[in-house]
């Protein structure tokens, strides 16, 4: 049967099927299209939710981060490798350093330990300035040999008097006398639990510092006053003493106060005058007191005839406290004021003492010695002895 021959209710239903397929097939599309739109929708939103927790995460752990663990990323790479170095022995970055890196952390192949790199050493040497130790006022040399030889001219050259016509007659040669300082080794050996350097906002190397630092300066303040010389430097006041008018070479002068174990009853001060002209004018334009706090504060209350004290603070901060007109340095490794005792020095220690040292300081770790602690053993080589014995005077609290 044809088209034509169909009736109209038979064309009607076949029009209407057609129309609904249709409308299916574009609902279907559009509807897919919907779903693809949804979907790269959904792609979208995820990808970006998914940014922003991680860039929320690297804030979090940015902010979270101890700040010595976020400023090592930004430290230069010999500092990270000596860090590395001390938490977990790894040496490998200290080993791989480019050549000025190793300039600035020199391995001592003999002995397995590394120099302190120069932010941590620095650190180290403003802590012994700022310590009460005779290095303030002491010439300080740095050698890399093991011993500081001193020269010095101490005779005098012989003249006279000549006439036009009279032979000449031989005088006197001067003497050069060598005074040798050898360098001994200063040790210290601070530790920590490996828990602790594994805990990255442990700040290491300033907790190292400051250990080293307190060990150092103690040892070296008390080592250049009253050191035997065996396996440390040599204190003046080890050196032989004897009375002003019978001096020599070798040996210091003193001066008494005239009371044993204290000033004299009257004219106390007169003592502390003695001991400034008992040192020639050449050094004392250069010259020190050195003491200790309980002799300071007896010193400070003396009076001169006239009622003046004989003791001024400094004016501006950080200027020492004045004695007659002379700094005083408070050392308190120098002895008390008791019988027999040398518990004042008055010199030009500039000239009169020196400490000789070796610039570098080395570290070593060990991780087995105190498990679970870790050893950190640090060594320099210093020494120390008087290099001019006319430049230093004491005052002795005996009666003669």
């Amino acid at each position: 049967m044809t088209e034509t021959e169909r009736g109209p209710r038979d064309g009607g239903a076949l029009s209407a099927a057609r129309s609904a397929s249709d409308a299916m097939s574009g609902f279907l599309e559009a509807f897919g299209g919907f779903r693809d739109e949804i979907k790269t929708r959904l792609t979208q939103q995820e990808e970006r939710l998914t940014m922003l927790d991680r860039k929320t995460l690297s804030a979090r752990t940015a902010w979270e981060r101890p700040a010595l663990a976020a400023a090592a990323e930004a430290e230069p790479p010999h500092r990270k490798a000596f860090a590395a170095y001390l938490r977990s022995g790894d040496d490998a970055g200290l080993r791989h350093l480019p050549p000025e890196g190793k300039a600035l952390n020199t391995a001592v192949a003999a002995e397995g330990g590394y120099l302190v790199d120069p932010q941590t050493s620095d650190t180290i040497r403003g802590v012994l300035r700022a310590t009460a130790s005779l290095r303030q006022i002491a010439s300080v040399v740095n050698v890399e040999a093991t011993s500081f030889d001193v020269l010095v001219d101490h005779s005098e050259l012989g003249s006279g008097w000549a006439s036009e016509t009279a032979a000449l007659t031989e005088t006197a040669t001067p003497q050069i006398d060598r005074i040798s300082i050898p360098l001994h080794e200063l040790s210290a050996m601070p530790k920590a639990s490996q828990r602790l350097l594994d805990d990255s906002a442990f700040d290491i190397e300033d907790w190292l510092a400051r250990r080293i630092a307190d060990k150092f300066a103690r040892a070296e303040a008390a080592a250049f006053i009253g050191g035997d010389g065996l396996d440390k430097p040599k204190g003046f006041l080890t050196h032989p003493k004897v009375a002003l008018s019978g001096w020599s070479w070798g040996s210091l002068g003193y001066v008494a106060t005239g009371a044993a174990g204290d000033f004299a009853q009257t004219n106390a001060s007169d003592a502390i005058v003695d001991l400034v002209y008992a040192l020639d004018a050449e050094y004392r334009a250069n010259a020190t007191f050195v003491m200790n706090s309980k002799t300071a504060g007896a010193v400070r209350k003396m009076k001169d005839a006239d009622g003046r004290f004989l003791w001024s603070d400094g004016l501006a901060a950080g200027e020492p406290a004045r004695l007659m007109g002379y700094p005083v340095l408070v050392a308190e490794d120098m002895p008390d004021i008791a019988a027999d005792a040398y518990a004042i020095a008055f010199g030009d220690f500039r000239n009169g003492y020196t400490v000789a040292e070796r610039p570098d300081l080395r570290v070593l770790r060990d991780p087995f010695s105190a498990k679970p602690h870790v050893l950190f053993y640090a060594s320099k080589r210093v020494g120390g002895d008087v290099s001019d014995f006319a430049a230093i005077r004491l005052l002795k609290f005996a009666v003669a």
